[in-house]
């Protein structure tokens, strides 16, 4: 009677609040860790129909927010993002000149298509993409990188992506760095927008995280376009370096303060141990006689 009465009274979830739990599982992954929270999920959720409908849209969000980079032909690269979406889960190259089908879930290219770029705005575009395949090259060693460029009614909008990653769940750790540059180039200056992201996941007998983010404008004065190309990559370079100098001393001052308030410095008796007394008595105790 008393089970029957907790199962009359027990909330029943809606589908579209199950596609929302499912939704934000998926959106929350850690880095590298995509495909065991979708098994988990799929596990608890127990239906793949309404797991399809839920995770679908989640993962082509996820998968551009992290700038997934897949593997196309001759182990070139390219990032999925916002800025290459031609929508219907089709992405194009800009190195290539490209188009092609990817899958969300598989995280495959394929159906692969010729792709027509703007030649009027052509040269800004490669000519800031060989400045950052060589940043990308010597300061990443799992970089990659890419350069996008549209129109933006009188304006010439170029967006510079570059992603890194490590994923080493052998050793019970994931980290992901992410950097999004908007070079908005109108008359002339150039308004430089930059985010810079970083999240690492450590869960060997715990569960840590660190996530965090920098926010960089700038503007540059246009004297000619390969002095403009040259400030931007200087923009690029260090303001990345600077992050990553802050977060190097960030983790020094806290591996000396904060984590050692975590842990206690002496034992309860406020005393060191002291290990050789241990090990000789250790011993002594094995010499006795039995």
């Amino acid at each position: 009677m008393v089970l029957k009465m907790a199962e009359d009274n027990e909330e029943t979830i809606s589908d579209q609040e199950k596609v929302r739990i499912i939704s934000d599982f998926i959106l929350h992954s850690p880095p590298g860790e995509f495909n065991e929270v979708f098994n988990d999920v799929r596990g608890l959720v127990n239906n793949d129909v309404l797991l399809k409908e839920g995770a679908c849209g989640a993962c082509a969000i996820y998968n551009k927010e992290q700038l997934t980079p897949v593997k196309l032909t001759n182990d070139q690269y390219v990032l999925i993002t916002e800025y290459n979406d031609l929508g219907s889960n089709r992405f194009y190259d800009p190195r290539s000149k490209q188009s092609f089908k990817f899958d969300h879930l598989r995280k495959e290219a394929s159906d692969f298509e010729e792709w027509e770029c703007d030649q009027s705005i052509e040269s800004w575009r490669t000519s800031l993409e060989v400045l950052l395949d060589g940043y990308t090259s010597n300061h990443f060693k799992h970089g990659t990188c890419n350069v996008f460029a549209k129109k933006q009614d009188s304006a010439i909008l170029l967006v510079a992506c570059i992603e890194d990653h490590q994923f080493q769940p052998q050793n019970y750790w994931n980290g992901r760095w992410r950097s999004q540059w908007i070079f908005t180039i109108s008359g002339g200056t150039v308004d430089v927008k930059g985010i810079l992201k970083v999240q690492v996941h450590y869960y060997e007998d715990g569960n840590v995280q660190l996530v965090t983010s920098k926010e960089i404008k700038e503007s540059i004065e246009i004297i000619n376009e390969v002095s403009a190309v040259d400030s931007m990559m200087k923009i690029v370079k260090d303001a990345e370096n600077e992050y990553q100098t802050a977060l190097t001393e960030n983790y020094q001052t806290m591996s000396e303060t904060t984590f050692k308030t975590l842990r206690r410095q002496l034992p309860v008796t406020r005393t060191k141990i002291d290990w050789n007394k241990i090990v000789s008595y250790s011993i002594g105790k094995e010499l006795k006689p039995q």
